[in-house]
């Protein structure tokens, strides 16, 4: 896919990378792995059996929850357990260390030319309301005899937990039970083991296992258990979501997702407070006005109760969408063609979408497959109509998200956080891969496998204590080729130059799946690649490798520079202001890059500014985009993007000079 901003010049000398690099030969990834155990299995169909559910009902509604996953036996972001997310939300309310970040540390709204709007500190969540979808458990131990500990722990019990639910389901409906009754007439009591409190969102939960059931699914999981669910294409009779009298929302022609998935129209509001001042977003029109380049991922810290309150009060912040992780329900809040306050950039947010997914980071929670799956057909959605290219230099997280001056970076969110599954994402996202690379074509992607790779974080809920260890997308940068190394320091993080550290908040020394380096070197098991200004070096070696080789372009300071300039976002040159706006400082961040290090290149920017000061635009330039003759060059330089000038920098195809 060509970027739109790009220049045939810049294009053609990707173009040339794809074919320099398409003689090479792709690098061995060793030898298999040991067979996995296949005990789970058979508790899926000896719990199939005894409740009377059809086995491939009950491996597609847990395979829609888990993927089948046990995730170390923690709970999902809405409170759910085991294989078939079993919920126990005063149990997971009563658990310590909610909340990931100092609400008060970011602007979510980035911009200097107005006063930091740092929102007050979120609420401490209250405990879940006990409502049927949110403590399932305790429906499933009184039908099973099971305890709720033994359901939450034991992924046997749980399945069997999650047989006897739907099984009673179906009975509540009055349609048939048994373990070989047809399939499709179980699709009532599908929809409503989504949790769903509407019927479209249940729908769109039972759609997609019984899609998942047509197409059939396969793998092993986090535990070592391979899985199969045939493929068996089944007809289901949606007649029967009506008998659960659910309430149908009202879906204005506005709501701005595809019509495969639940969403419905919660607006954030534009209003005005006196003195100048107003919330929560600002309007524009774009993209006409402005090119989209960023969908932005964040987790809310916060129950969805919450998370709806807040971005309906003109006083908080704003976001576009939310996502519900019980079911994947979404919410749109501001329209696509505004600007949310979320990003904690200004540059960013006035180029971007916000989409909050109902979670907590820290804790080591993980986030239901029914909200991945709806996610990512919004992304896709956007992505296409929006023409954002479906990598991860513009679908980024929080985290990826760079500070804008040197004393707004150490304050900078960073969700989603270590759990989110970015390969699994892009997987759904059907997003191209460029995999043609060697060692020799010199960039790596960071590609660890999910389950099997678990860094050694601390401090999910107790400070100083360890997680609990579980499969992550990050990987660990060292200084050195050797897992005693001490790990690379982040200037901004650490400004006297001690490492970073474990604890899961501390991402300076962490790469992540998806994300593109230029290589640095290579010594034994270990890879080195540019990391803000060192080289970073991490485990990958060729028997569970944890990145892949690719191709494409790299920034390197032009002949003569020592050193240039990194920036937090790319805006244009003094001269291109008109009279009456405020120039906007290009500031450079405590970083710098210097002669003989490359970083990857993901896109090639106008320098632009959107000025939106006033509730009414009656500013002097507001709701235009201000644009110069800078151009940047937007670069992975560490967790986060960043820009640099490229009247600084040549850009040449990734092989030129790669190390070995």
């Amino acid at each position: 896919m060509h970027h739109p901003t790009l220049s045939a010049g810049w294009r053609a000398l990707l173009a040339a990378t794809v074919v320099a690099a398409a003689t090479t030969v792709p690098l061995s990834v060793g030898p298999a792995a040991a067979a996995p155990n296949t005990d789970r299995q058979q508790q899926y169909a000896a719990a199939a059996t005894e409740y009377g559910v059809p086995a491939v009902v009950l491996l597609g509604v847990s395979y829609l929850e888990s993927r089948w996953d046990t995730n170390a036996g923690t709970p999902s972001t809405s409170g759910g357990y085991g294989p078939m997310h079993l919920t126990d939300a005063r149990h997971v309310a009563a658990l310590p260390g909610r909340g990931h970040h100092d609400a008060g540390a970011e602007d979510p709204r980035g911009d200097d030319s107005r006063p930091a709007r740092v929102p007050a500190p979120r609420p401490v969540e209250a405990p879940a309301p006990s409502t049927a979808a949110l403590q399932t458990v305790d429906a499933a131990a009184t039908l099973t005899g099971a305890t709720p500990e033994a359901l939450r722990t034991d992924a046997g019990l749980n399945i069997r937990g999650g047989a006897a639910l739907l099984s009673a389901y179906q009975r509540d409906l009055g349609a048939p039970v048994g373990a070989d009754t047809d399939p499709a007439a179980w699709y009532g009591a599908v929809a409503r083991y989504s949790g769903a409190d509407s019927a479209d969102a249940a729908a769109a939960f039972a759609d997609e296992v019984f899609t998942t059931i047509g197409a059939g699914e396969a793998r092993v999981t986090d535990d070592g258990q391979r899985i199969t669910l045939p493929a068996r294409v089944v007809r289901p009779e949606r007649s029967w979501l009506d008998r659960l009298g659910l309430r149908r929302l009202a879906r204005p022609d506005g709501v701005e997702c595809p019509r495969t998935i639940s969403c419905e129209w919660i607006p954030a509001p534009y209003e005005a407070f006196g003195d100048g001042d107003y919330g929560n977003h600002d309007l524009s029109d774009r993209p006409a006005r402005q090119k989209i380049e960023y969908i932005v991922i964040h987790d809310t810290e916060a129950s969805w109760a919450t998370t709806l309150r807040l971005v309906q009060d003109p006083t908080y912040v704003s976001w576009h969408y939310s996502l519900r992780s019980v079911d994947g329900h979404i919410a749109q809040h501001v329209k696509t063609k505004d600007v949310g306050w979320h990003a904690g950039n200004w540059y960013v947010n006035a180029k971007s979408i916000g989409l909050e997914h109902e979670g907590f980071a820290a804790q080591g929670t993980w986030y239901t497959e029914a909200m991945y799956r709806t996610s990512a057909k919004l992304v896709r959605h956007l992505a296409l109509r929006l023409g954002i290219p479906l990598d991860r230099q513009h679908i980024i997280g929080h985290d990826n998200v760079p500070g804008t001056i040197p004393s707004t970076v150490r304050g900078m969110h960073w969700d989603p956080g270590p759990y989110w599954d970015w390969t699994h994402y892009f997987d759904l996202l059907h997003a191209p891969r460029l995999d043609t690379g060697t060692p020799a074509t010199g960039l790596v992607r960071i590609d660890p496998d999910y389950a099997t790779n678990q860094p050694a974080f601390t401090d999910c809920v107790t400070p100083g204590v360890p997680c609990v260890p579980r499969g992550s997308s990050a990987v660990v940068l060292r200084s050195a080729p050797s897992a005693d190394a001490p790990l690379v320091n982040d200037i901004a993080l650490r400004p006297d130059g001690s490492p970073n550290t474990m604890v899961v908040s501390d991402h300076g020394a962490r790469a992540s799946a998806g994300q593109t380096y230029a290589l640095a070197g290579r010594q034994g098991d270990w890879t080195a690649i540019w990391y803000l200004g060192q080289r970073a070096w991490f485990h990958n070696p060729a028997s569970a490798p944890t990145a892949s080789w690719t191709v494409g372009v790299v920034a390197t300071p032009k002949p003569g520079r020592t050193t240039i300039p990194v920036y937090g976002r790319a805006y244009p040159e003094q001269s291109a202001y008109p009279e009456g706006v405020p120039y906007q400082a290009i500031s450079p961040l405590q970083y710098t890059l210097a002669a003989g290090q490359r970083y990857a290149v993901g896109a090639v920017l106008a320098g632009e500014y959107y000025r939106a000061s006033t509730f009414d635009g009656s500013s002097p330039g507001d709701w235009t985009v201000i644009r110069g003759k800078n151009r940047y060059a937007q670069i992975q330089f560490g967790h986060r993007i960043m820009y640099v000038d490229l009247a600084d920098v040549q850009l040449l195809p990734s092989p030129v000079g790669a190390p070995r």
